[in-house]
């Protein structure tokens, strides 16, 4: 099952189905070579809405792609696990705490995702030592506050700031969100939606 925040890669490019015109800076061949990130969005007639990244922050794109297209896939999770020492990215505050978190016990299954989730898949230095590390965790059943604030505790002694999110049946969530406020923007599919028990489907 693919889902948000996984890395695709095609070789069927001409199958991106894009909401307008494909944009100017995007080159076909770097859509042969680096991954796409699945984003929250729904299927258009079955196809799995992409993100595309370029040179620079200012170059993103939307499309969608054919599941028939998807040649390779790298989730989250199998980054965390395949962490290698040999990383050139090892000495980045990032990857030292990813490697912290990997050597201790999880009762969820969880993975890296953002800049350091896509260095780790492509080998391209789109993280710096002030990057934050994004973290994504796999919650299908309702968790009492009190274990994720020990979660969010845990974060804290890390060597860098640790951006959280909790994925439910429904949707993700931010985790320091959740404690803060006991409410939060439960990103969707169908788009964010406010609520409080992010565990349960969004109400008309």
């Amino acid at each position: 099952m693919i889902r948000p925040h996984d890395l695709l890669w095609t070789e069927s490019v001409e199958a991106l189905i894009f909401p307008g015109v494909s944009p100017a800076w995007l080159a076909r061949q770097q859509l042969r070579d680096l991954p796409l990130v699945v984003r929250r969005d729904m299927p258009r007639d079955g196809a799995i809405p992409v993100g595309i990244r370029g040179e620079t922050r200012a170059q993103r794109a939307a499309a969608w792609l054919p599941p028939a297209a998807v040649c390779r896939r790298v989730t989250p999770e199998s980054l965390a696990a395949g962490l290698s020492a040999a990383s050139p990215f090892a000495a980045l505050p990032p990857v030292r705490a990813l490697r912290e978190l990997a050597a201790q016990p999880w009762r969820w299954a969880w993975g890296v995702t953002g800049s350091c989730g896509y260095a780790l898949a492509t080998g391209l230095p789109v993280m710096h030592p002030d990057s934050d590390l994004d973290l994504t965790v796999r919650c299908p059943q309702p968790v009492g506050r009190a274990v994720l604030h020990a979660l969010a505790q845990r974060l804290r002694t890390l060597p860098c700031r640790v951006d959280l999110q909790v994925e439910t049946p429904y949707g993700g969530f931010a985790l320091n969100e959740w404690l803060r406020d006991g409410r939060v923007l439960l990103k969707t599919n169908g788009g964010p939606y406010l609520t409080d028990a992010p565990w349960s489907a969004p109400q008309e």
